[in-house]
């Protein structure tokens, strides 16, 4: 499939998981790739991926919590490739939290500062270039099943992924009359780098007694920011293993 020949898309957290898997996929379908990591190397090697498999990417090094540095990615992708329409706001930390009344102010301002402080900056620079360009672009936000539930001892992850969907539907009514959409896609527990050393713990907290795997979520963050999902907006899909349902 070619579903995005000819649009550029920027993949923050793209170095690696979920990220690197939507970032590879988007290549594949014709999309430039600008793969934004605050790990150049993990970006780069994202990257050289794309170009060797016959695509256009380049990688750029962004702490997506830093504003300055996530206007350069956006800028960096529009003079490389000519515009913006499709920006996946992927990056995202989680820590070892604890109890609430333990837990260290900066560790919390750090985990809001990235999972959704960031998606803010991606967000808002990515619709002033969209803006610019008269692009009826796409904006996919990583939130996860916690930003529908709660779970112990992970108050600032769980409270930064439910801000991620209240700042999705928001932005969507906002930019529904210009044409550009803004969605979210809500994985459940994912066999990537974020989890490493948890995924006995978490594997039985699915009903399919399995992690997902980044490809199964980058098959629905690409469906949402493609023509095919035109009259999608301000919702939030869940790839999650029946977790939810549970």
């Amino acid at each position: 499939m070619a579903r995005f020949s000819g649009k550029v898309a920027i993949v923050t957290g793209g170095g690696s998981g979920i990220g690197a898997a939507t970032a590879v996929r988007l290549g594949s379908e014709g999309a430039a790739v600008v793969v934004s990591d605050l790990n150049e190397g993990g970006a780069q090697e994202v990257a050289a991926r794309i170009v060797a498999a016959g695509g256009r990417a380049i990688a750029v090094r962004t702490d997506v919590s830093d504003e300055a540095q996530v206007a350069a990615t956006v800028d960096r992708a529009v003079a490389e490739y000519g515009g913006l329409d499709v920006m996946v706001n992927n990056a995202g930390i989680g820590v070892v939290e604890g109890d609430i009344d333990t837990f260290e102010l900066a560790a919390w301002q750090r985990v809001i500062g990235v999972n959704l402080t960031g998606v803010y900056l991606g967000l808002k620079h990515a619709v002033r270039a969209m803006k610019v360009g008269g692009r009826k672009g796409a904006v996919v936000n990583v939130a996860s099943i916690l930003g529908h539930v709660g779970f112990a001892h992970s108050a600032a992850y769980v409270a930064s992924k439910h801000g991620v969907l209240g700042l999705t539907k928001a932005a969507a009514l906002e930019l529904a009359p210009l044409g550009i959409r803004v969605v979210a896609a809500a994985p459940a527990f994912i066999r990537t780098p974020l989890i490493g050393g948890m995924e006995d713990a978490v594997r039985p907290l699915h009903p399919m007694k399995r992690l997902g795997e980044p490809d199964e979520v980058a098959a629905l963050i690409c469906f949402l920011a493609s023509d095919e999902a035109s009259f999608i907006t301000g919702a939030s899909y869940l790839v999650y293993g029946g977790y939810v349902a549970q």
